[in-house]
């Protein structure tokens, strides 16, 4: 556009009396913006749609509006005097100006002379007039300049193309043009506002992003027009008013978000066009109370905004050239590193979810090679994954968009829900990769990374691989089950191969076989029989697949050990009892099933112990003694008419009969040593029929399955004790008046009973401890009443051994029952003589040679009372002597008190006791007891003897204490004791040897008063 176009001329527009619009900010004051139209809140299609309709309409009419004044508003017309000083340029206004003067100077200097009558001082007058006048027009037409200089501005802005492409010296050209300045207060102005209404304009609404572009534009634009930081700074803040006058007046909330967020944008563009100059320039906290933290958001919101549109340039095809320019971006938007990581991290993620979808969508869509396609969808993604890696190990990378790096999804918020698809993919990955059943380090590689990528853990990972690794193993096991494998001689060797090629362990591989053979196995026992043609069958599968015996052996157990248990328990619970048909089923099912003896043995065990089990449970439930033995004895009869007929058709042997007069034998001879001394228990030898009872009892019952395993011992022994008592009191009728009467028994209920303890897995050795305590326990009953007093007589032993003959107890249990009733009866008689004092050492060391066990006859604590009382006894003995042996040795050892305790129970009593002695001496020598004077002094010495005194005695009455030492001289002590004796009662030497001398002389006052005595 050429600088004639900065014309103020009038327009047509102008013609139909059109006002120039006021400028729209002030460059020193704020001012409110209400001279533009707030903007509409309707979204971006609708205002591009409203914009394109008045577009049409305005070129229907044939009038067109350039693109500036939409932004800057339509052209101003000049009124008054503005046309002709727009008209003239600066050098002809002067000289016109200069013309007018001089001419206004001569036509007044002209007047003045007429009117004056040729006065020559009127003329000056009237020149000095008219000339002034002409100087005041000229200034008059002088301070019209600068408004018609930025009304030029404004126009010729307005009527620009394209705003962006104004210059700086269209700007200046403009001011020369018209002779001002611009710093010019109108021509300022104009600039001013000019700026204020293309930022405005440039700054998108707050329901629309900021496009990247305004902040290059409003720079410069800015320099164009030529303004200072400070005034556009200004422009800034008043803007901000502005935003901030419309949200306070809105009362709708969607109105207020959008201004809140178009005032966000303004912060965001202000901040980046003055640099680091907006802390001062920019004084949003001050003006409009905002705090560092909102700045902080506005400017990261904002930023963020800007970097996703630049985001959208990188696609699966990295360049170098374009990281760089995202980088760059990243810097001019000011957003920090961290954030453009993160959003770098997250696009890339959304690329890569973009192919994982499409995969997904493949695979469940079940095309024709939706495999194929899928894989395809997968190798992008690593690809894309392998690009990123090397691009973050670059030398330069420094210079890319940060962010570069391995993608991994984990930690995504839907993570967990798209695991299984996740999985699922991998999954399809793996078996396409794998297909071919060769595993190597160049297919394990994208695995792995696939992995990374999909955030799976390295369990899950392994898991899927090898359920694939197996799929293939199995698929090729059975490609090559009829051929290769068929026909080398070494069928580890060549499934070993097939393991190293696969990477799949060898022992997954194992069970795999273990597996097909059981499937198999199961395939050929649906008719309940196994054929020869099957048999050579599973041994080929067994073969070819090297699947141990052991595996073959289980797995045949529990297949047809189902089978066979079916077919065992319909024999058992069979109605019509045992028939033939039943037996002929189970020999046949025995035989056709190829069962082991053991596996079929096992199997009919576990059903037979579980009816055994269910007659105990009954006979544990049984309301009586009676009862129980009913229910045990039903359980000895299923086991000889059942059960044994059973074990010996599966066994296939003899019948039960033979097998039982021959085992009957060997049982016989067998332990007969052992049970020789136990001959006089009456019940244990009647469990041993005679030749009679045999014949009457011609079963017997098997012994193989027994209820050891099942039952605890101590529950086992009860039940057979039970059935013993049942056996010795046999069963009780009621019958009328509340009587009761025994029916008669025989001796078949002990062989009944032998085959109880037999079907409870009982040993002799525990049959016999049964038969034993309950022996016992008759015994114990009867001695017990005998030995009520706790003593033994003559008549009562002989009373004790006929008891003893009829239980048939030995009599070494007898003597151990008896000598425990009268220990323990002896033992309550001597705690009540321990407790009334009647018990010393004397009588305890008589029990210890009576052979007792004093520790059991006498508690602890009564045998250190006894201890106590001994040791009492000692210091109160007035012997004055103290043996350390037998108190703290013989006499502990005898009360089976350890040397500690001993040694603490003296030293407790002797410190007592020590001045307790001297008192009681004292008394005594008031009242003139000169012996007993003696023994309290002898007592105290004693005491000392246990337990030394650190210093002397004290007393108040020195001479009662000198007193006493003579009367212990005249006992004649040994001089040790006398020696001690001095030191406790604290005399000096020179005072005893005066006692001792004053004795020899016989003038002691102790002697004066016993022969004043005498006299007496």
């Amino acid at each position: 556009m050429e600088l004639a176009l900065a014309s103020a001329k009038p327009s047509p527009r102008a013609a139909a009396g059109a006002s120039p619009p006021p400028l729209l900010f002030s460059p020193l004051k704020p001012f409110p913006l209400l001279r533009f139209p707030p903007r509409p809140r309707r979204p971006a299609a609708a205002r591009l749609r409203l914009r394109l309709r008045a577009a049409a309409e305005s070129g229907a009419g044939g009038e067109t509006s350039s693109p500036g004044e939409a932004v800057f508003g339509a052209r101003r017309e000049l009124t008054g005097i503005q046309p002709l000083v727009e008209a003239l340029p600066p050098a002809a206004r002067t000289a016109a100006e200069l013309a007018v003067a001089a001419a206004a100077v001569a036509a007044g200097y002209g007047i003045g002379l007429r009117a004056g009558g040729g006065s020559r001082a009127v003329a000056v007058a009237g020149a000095a007039v008219l000339g002034a006048a002409s100087v005041a027009g000229a200034a008059a037409v002088n301070a019209v300049v600068p408004e018609v200089a930025a009304v030029g501005l404004h126009n010729y802005v307005a009527g620009h193309d394209d705003p962006t492409n104004l210059d700086n010296g269209e700007v200046e050209a403009i001011a020369n043009k018209y002779g001002v300045s611009t710093q010019d207060e109108a021509f300022k102005a104009e600039l001013c506002d000019l700026y204020a209404r293309y930022v405005y304009s440039v700054l998108p609404p707050g329901d629309e992003d900021l496009k990247g572009t305004e902040v290059q534009a409003i720079i410069k634009f800015k320099r164009a027009l030529g303004l200072d930081d400070v005034d556009a700074a200004n422009m800034h803040m008043e803007i901000g008013r502005r935003i901030y006058r419309e949200r306070l007046e809105t009362s709708d909330r969607d109105a207020d978000m959008e201004q809140r967020r178009a005032f966000q944008k303004l912060i965001y563009v202000s901040n980046l066009v003055f640099g680091d100059a907006s802390a001062f320039l920019l004084p949003w906290k001050r003006l409009f109370g905002v705090t560092d933290s909102q700045i902080d958001i506005a400017m990261r919101e904002n930023a963020k905004s800007l970097y996703s549109v630049q985001l959208k340039s990188i696609g699966r095809g990295l360049d170098i050239d374009t990281l760089i320019d995202v980088r760059r971006a990243q810097l001019a938007y000011k957003l920090s590193d961290e954030i453009a990581a993160e959003m770098f991290r997250e696009h890339v993620k959304k690329l890569v979810q973009e192919n994982i979808s499409s995969a997904l969508d493949i695979l469940k869509s079940r095309i024709p090679d939706s495999l194929t396609q899928a894989v395809e969808e997968v190798n992008i993604v690593i690809k894309f994954n392998s690009l990123l890696t090397t691009l973050s190990k670059h030398p330069q990378a420094d210079r890319f968009a940060r962010g570069l790096g391995p993608i991994s999804l984990a930690g995504e918020h839907d993570h967990d829900r798209r695991a299984n698809d996740l999985k699922i993919l991998y999954k399809a990955y793996a078996t396409e990769v794998l297909s071919d059943g060769i595993v190597d380090d160049e297919k394990l590689s994208p695995l792995n990374e696939l992995r990374n990528i999909f955030g799976l853990g390295k369990r899950e990972t392994e898991g899927i691989l090898s359920d694939v690794k197996a799929h293939i193993y199995r698929k090729t096991l059975a490609k090559s089950f009829n051929t290769e494998l068929a026909s080398v001689p070494s069928k580890a060797a060549f499934l070993q191969i097939l393991c190293e090629k696969l990477q799949f362990d060898p022992e997954l591989a194992s069970k795999m076989h273990e597996e097909i053979y059981r499937q198999k196995l199961q395939q050929f026992v649906a008719d309940g029989e196994l054929s020869k043609e099957e048999v050579e069958a599973l041994m080929a599968f067994q073969v070819r697949l090297c699947i141990p015996q052991e595996t073959v052996d289980a797995a045949h157990t529990e297949i047809c050990g189902q089978l066979f248990e079916k077919v065992v328990k319909e024999a058992i619970a069979s109605v019509d009892g045992y028939n033939a048909d039943r037996r002929e089923a189970v020999r046949k099912a025995a035989q056709s099933l190829n069962l082991k003896p053991e596996a079929a043995m096992a199997i009919f065990s576990k059903a037979v112990r579980k009816l055994f089990l269910s007659y105990i449970q009954r006979a544990k439930e049984a309301g009586n003694r009676i009862e129980t033995a009913k229910e045990l004895k039903k359980l000895i009869s299923f086991n000889i008419v059942v059960v044994s007929e059973l074990l010996a058709d599966i066994k296939g042997e003899i019948s039960p009969v033979a097998e039982t007069e021959a085992s009957s034998a060997a049982s016989e001879s067998e332990g007969e040593d052992d049970e020789h001394e136990w001959e006089s228990l009456d019940t244990l030898r009647k469990t041993r029929p005679d030749k009679e009872l045999k014949e009457k009892l011609r079963k017997s019952s098997q012994k193989e399955i027994t209820l050891k395993d099942d039952i605890p011992l101590r529950d086992r022994a009860e039940l057979y004790e039970t059935y013993l008592m049942f056996c010795i009191t046999g069963e009780t009728t009621n019958v009328s008046f509340g009587t009761a009467i025994s029916t008669k028994k025989d001796d078949s209920e002990f062989l009944m009973l032998k085959q109880l303890g037999d079907i409870l897995g009982l040993t002799r050795k525990e049959a016999q401890d049964v038969h034993i305590k309950f022996a016992e326990k008759a015994f114990v009953q009867q001695a017990e009443v005998i030995l009520a007093d706790g003593k033994l007589t003559e008549a009562k032993a002989d009373q004790l051994a006929k008891i003893q003959k009829q239980v048939g107890l030995p009599t070494e249990n007898a003597q151990k029952i008896i000598k425990g009733i009268t220990t323990t009866k002896l033992s309550s008689a001597i705690e009540a003589s321990v407790a009334r004092g009647q018990i010393g050492i004397q009588q305890v060391r008589g029990l210890r040679e009576a052979n007792f066990q004093l520790d059991s006859l006498i508690a602890e604590p009564q045998r250190e009372s006894i201890y106590r009382k001994t040791v009492e006894e000692i210091f109160s003995s007035g012997t004055g002597d103290f043996d350390e042996e037998e108190m703290y040795v013989k006499i502990p050892a005898d009360l089976i008190i350890s040397s500690e305790k001993a040694k603490s129970i003296v030293q407790d009593i002797a410190k007592v006791r020590l001045e307790n002695s001297l008192v009681q001496a004292i008394a005594l020598l008031r009242q003139k007891k000169r012996d007993d004077v003696v023994s309290s002094l002898n007592d105290m010495l004693a005491c000392d003897a246990a337990v030394p005194a650190s210093q002397p005695l004290s007393w108040p009455t020195p001479g009662e204490l000198d007193d006493l030492y003579a009367i212990y001289l005249k006992s004649i002590p040994r001089p040790e004791k006398l020696s001690r004796l001095q030191y406790l009662l604290g005399i000096s030497n020179e005072k005893a040897n005066k006692i001792r001398d004053a004795a020899s002389e016989g003038s002691l006052p102790i002697a004066a008063e016993e022969k004043e005595e005498l006299a007496f």
